[in-house]
């Protein structure tokens, strides 16, 4: 009997007759070619055969032979429309008519599959996966490649969709129905532990062959999407024990995390939507309701992703690295994150709650996984430190923690410039304000100082001191203060032995490099936690008369000193500086020791910032600037840096002396500011030129004294003044103290308003200076710190010949006075200055005249 008239003769038997000739007649129609094959399926097989089959006859008798071809069947039938769709139209009439009825063909297996799975799910008795082990496999091929149609649809059928439309709406209705199905019958299925090798392998396969559509269908359709991951993590949970190591963690990690992700951005396109749109009243327009339902996806992918991390932990360490990301991806798309997107408040608010509050619950989840730590830790991935900083499960991996924190928060360089303001902390029940990025880190890692078991003392000092000696300077004094907090956190001996630490350190720097003043910001600070026996004990292991010490006590603060150790302190500087200038004195001032001479400076200045000096200390130090002014000249202090530099410490010592210093010293001060070119003179010799200036307007000036008058003091603030305003105001302005910004708004005509820049365009100047600030601190700690200075290729001429009599140097100092007074009065009663001096200015110049020619007269009379 040929294929065709079987297919009639078996249409045309009743139910009996199908159930006597059922294991002869079905073999024959499972047949090669592929139209009788679906006819059968499609007609027959559901109908006919299938309810004549015991259970534990149907995977034999049908399943294996039938489903197998039905599958390559379909595969067929969609290779077929991708040979042919070319040449849809509505003008080709036989080519639609064709394709719509491989399409209908297509609906009907669906329809065929469905009622096979309607079929077994009949039974009463318990069904096992050997019984329909065909059955998934070769649905879930068909389901895969029946989705993977309909999502290309668009691309695929391009402007001729309409012609097939419908077909393909009923096809994707099937799919999802048979789908569902499917769902419902395995989920019927139990396994118990002793299962077979093969019913394991079949239920891995599910899942896996499940995860493969999730990928198709998370644009097609929200409820199919979340109910087919529902029921991965389902399956995968009932049978952990069963597949745990045979799923594809990794891979189904990934999926849920690009899942939850793709949900957040679509919340945030609708919210943003929504913002541009203007709506008032958000709760009653259709996008608010897409919003709702694009945020319940996030919550139930959230939850997920939580609820299989919490399940299979242990097999999950090649996907830490994308849960890092994940965390960091989501948390930037929410204030205070430089690059959250701009939506309203009460959106943004609503999907942090969906979103964040799962995420940060299986953040607590992973802390105790090492291989999470391990990535968090990782030099490119290190933001999430905060977070696992207090997990106690870490505390092996703390020490690294430390120095991950700072090195991300150098890397926040745009967040500090911004600000950003985070939550703080509740104290005392006030109300949770705001901080800032520094604050907010500062605490976390404070407080996790204070739990640290004694054992990671040691690495966590080696990580703060790293931080300290980076060239950021803020990161530099988020370490100083967290060194601050470990110093108070301890004991007084631990204080006592990280002051000493820093002191070695300071006195080993090759130079005045940027990790000197970070190491002399941090010893300032410890040194008011000392306690006053370690204080003085600490002077005596430092005298600062000897000279390798006095690089420490320069940076230091004498306030900070209890009365015993402030005193020892000033004796001694003042011994050495006695010491250096008696030297110097009998040396004739010789280049190579101005850096001595600098060096004792700077101590001196040190004590200048004590509260209540000594009237002893004062002289003292008041001998010590008046000799030195004599001796500068400003033609030797505009060739040579060292001598540059001296000059800025007599300047900022003088400000503070200001009113025990003699006018003529004053003079001599002035006379040698006058004789320097500002535009070659470095910036910290402006300001303190600034600073000695501005102390100028402490004095009263007597009209019986006729050497120094207040328009001295005018032209060079406006002379200084004009050369920071015009050169140095965007650089500066912030570093100014309030004596310079008095001086600067005398002139605030000179000053450029610049215009209001708009959030975006501030942001954005932001983001180039992040940038050169990276490099710049990269050069700065590539290049060798030794000190740079100007070569001296000769030395420069003294201002004299070197004489070792007494009388001479005499000569030298009055008649260096002389000159710097000379000068002063010059610059005073020069050409375009009115008034005109009195006339009895001209009478005094011209005895002056007389008693130089005398004076002159004498020297050459003499043998």
């Amino acid at each position: 009997m040929s294929q065709v008239t079987l297919l009639d003769e078996v249409s045309r038997w009743n139910q009996e007759t199908c159930q006597q000739e059922l294991k002869t007649v079905l073999p024959k129609l499972v047949i090669s070619f592929p139209d009788f094959l679906h006819k059968f399926i499609s007609l027959h097989t559901s109908n006919r055969f299938l309810p004549h089959l015991s259970l534990s006859e149907l995977e034999t008798g049908c399943f294996s032979t039938v489903l197998p071809k039905v599958v390559k069947v379909f595969a067929s039938l969609l290779e077929e429309i991708s040979k042919q769709i070319g040449g849809l139209s509505s003008q080709n009439t036989e080519l639609h008519v064709f394709l719509r009825n491989i399409l209908k063909m297509m609906v009907q297996t669906l329809e065929s599959l469905s009622g096979c799975v309607r079929h077994v799910c009949s039974f009463e008795e318990s069904v096992s996966f050997d019984s329909i082990r065909s059955l998934p496999s070769c649905i879930l091929r068909v389901l895969k490649d029946t989705f993977q149609h309909c999502k290309n649809s668009e691309v695929m059928y391009s402007g001729r969709l309409s012609l097939v439309g419908d077909l393909l709406q009923g096809l994707f209705k099937e799919a999802y129905s048979l789908q569902k199905g499917l769902m419902e019958l395995l989920d019927k299925i139990n396994l118990e532990d002793t299962a077979s090798e093969e019913e394991v392998s079949d239920i891995v396969t599910v899942i896996h062959s499940l995860l493969d559509i999730c990928s198709i269908i998370s644009g097609l359709d929200i409820a199919l999407h979340a109910n087919t991951w529902k029921f991965i993590v389902k399956q995968s949970v009932k049978y952990q024990s069963l597949v745990e190591d045979r799923l594809r963690h990794t891979d189904i990690a990934f999926s849920l995390c690009e899942d939850l992700y793709t949900s957040v951005q679509n919340c945030i396109e609708l919210a943003q939507q929504i913002q541009q749109a203007g709506l008032q009243e958000m709760v009653h327009c259709p996008e608010y309701k897409l919003f709702q339902k694009a945020t319940k996806m996030c919550r139930f992918f959230a939850n997920t992703l939580v609820h299989y991390t919490k399940e299979f932990k242990a097999f999950l360490a090649k996907s830490c690295r994308r849960f890092h990301q994940l965390y960091l991806q989501i948390h930037s798309k929410f204030p205070p994150s430089v690059c959250a997107p701009s939506v309203p408040s009460a959106l943004s608010e609503e999907l942090r709650v969906a979103v964040l509050v799962p995420m940060d619950v299986m953040l607590t989840q992973l802390l105790s996984f090492q291989p999470f730590a391990e990535s968090v830790l990782d030099p490119d991935h290190r933001e999430l430190l905060l977070y696992i900083m207090p997990s106690k499960s870490l505390s092996f991996h703390r020490w690294s923690v430390f120095e991950a924190v700072l090195h991300s928060f150098r890397r926040c360089m745009l967040e500090r410039a911004v600000p950003v303001w985070l939550p703080g902390v509740m104290l005392r029940g006030q109300a949770q304000g705001r901080v800032s990025l520094h604050q907010h880190v500062c605490v976390h890692m404070c407080a996790c100082v204070a739990v640290l078991p004694t054992q990671h003392f040691a690495p966590l000092e080696r990580s703060l001191l790293a931080g300290v000696l980076q060239a950021d300077t803020q990161t530099a004094v988020l370490a100083t203060d967290v060194w601050c907090f470990l110093a108070r956190y301890g004991t007084a001996e631990l204080c006592f032995h990280h002051v000493l630490l820093i002191a070695h350190l300071i006195r080993s720097c090759p130079g005045e490099g940027y990790q000197m003043f970070n190491l002399a910001l941090l010893l300032r600070r410890l040194l008011f936690l000392m306690t006053p026996k370690h204080q003085v004990e600490f002077v005596e292991r430092f005298p600062p008369a000897q000279e390798e010490n006095q690089c420490v006590w320069h940076h230091t603060l004498l306030r900070s000193l209890c009365t015993e150790a402030r005193m020892r302190v000033e004796d001694d500087v003042l011994a050495g500086a006695s010491v250096v200038l008696q030297e110097l004195e009998n040396s004739g001032y010789r280049m190579g020791d101005i850096l001595r001479l600098n060096r004792i400076l700077g101590c001196v200045l040190m004590l200048m910032g004590g509260s209540n000096l000594q009237a002893e200390c004062v002289g003292s130090s008041v001998k010590i600037i008046s000799q030195l002014w004599s001796r500068m000249s400003s033609n030797q202090v505009q060739v040579h840096p060292p001598l540059q530099c001296t000059v800025k410490l007599l300047l900022s010592i003088s400000a503070v002396l200001i009113k025990s210093v003699e006018p003529h010293v004053i003079v001599q001060a002035v006379s040698c500011l006058s004789g320097l070119t500002i535009q070659k003179c470095p910036d910290d010799l402006l300001l303190a030129a600034l600073e000695f200036l501005a102390s100028l307007g402490k004095l009263f000036i007597s009209p019986n004294i006729q050497k120094i008058r207040p328009e001295i003091k005018l032209l060079f603030i406006y002379s200084f003044g004009k050369k920071l305003i015009s050169n140095h105001i965007p650089l500066y302005l912030s570093l100014f103290n309030f004596y310079i910004t008095k001086i600067l708004l005398m002139y605030h005509s000179l000053q450029t308003v610049s215009h209001q820049e708009s959030e975006e365009a501030r942001f954005e100047r932001l983001k180039e200076w992040r940038s050169v600030i990276e490099k710049h601190c990269e050069q700065m700690e590539c290049e060798d710190n030794s000190p740079v200075q100007t070569p001296l290729t000769e030395e420069p001429c003294p201002k004299r010949a070197r004489q070792e009599t007494k009388v001479e140097e005499e000569y030298e100092r009055y008649l260096q006075t002389a000159e710097s007074a000379l000068k002063a009065l010059q610059a005073i009663v020069g050409p375009g200055h009115n008034p005109s001096p009195p006339q009895w200015v001209r009478t005094r110049l011209e005895v002056l005249q007389t008693l130089i020619t005398q004076i002159n007269t004498t020297t050459v009379e003499e043998p």
